[in-house]
């Protein structure tokens, strides 16, 4: 009899455990959820197409990166109007003044064209704007996760990427 109880009472621990275990969500799920949340948020950042690019990292063709995490920097992009207030590092020809004229690409107007093609790994825009002395072509590659990376090609001025993140249009 006693037997039969110290098994009775282990059966019953354990499935009382085990239920309890099986309630509770692994880090790996949490970790998945978190990561389709946002997802979803920066799917609606895309699919109301106004949202804004901070680079943390810029890499100016044949130059070392440099780090923007404490230079302020955003382009944001609408169908309506793309605003840049990105720092440039690189080569710069034709019209630019010495020392860059305003100090970085910053620019803004109406895309001549404006385009976001969803991809294996997120989604792609390719915009184009004329500025007052230069004609700007964007590239964005926008990560499922949020990041992205950023490609500016100009006329008077060699092509810089950036690597960040995407966000809701600050005001």
């Amino acid at each position: 009899m006693n037997l039969l109880l110290k098994k009775t009472s282990v059966l019953l621990l354990f499935m009382v455990s085990s239920l309890l275990f099986s309630q509770e969500k692994s880090k790996k799920e949490i970790k998945r959820d978190q990561a389709l949340a946002q997802q979803k948020k920066i799917e609606e950042l895309i699919a109301s197409k106004q949202f804004q690019f901070e680079a943390n990292r810029a890499l100016p063709m044949g130059y070392r990166s440099i780090d923007l995490t404490t230079n302020p920097n955003y382009i944001s992009f609408s169908p309506d109007l793309i605003k840049s207030e990105m720092p440039f590092f690189g080569r710069a020809t034709g019209s630019v003044p010495y020392g860059g004229g305003e100090g970085g690409l910053q620019f803004e107007g109406v895309p001549e064209v404006f385009t976001i093609e969803k991809t294996k790994k997120g989604h792609e825009l390719k915009a184009s704007v004329k500025g007052k002395n230069d004609h700007f072509k964007i590239q964005l590659t926008i990560f499922n996760d949020g990041g992205g990376s950023l490609m500016i090609t100009s006329n008077n001025r060699a092509s810089i990427s950036y690597t960040g993140s995407i966000s809701a249009i600050k005001k």
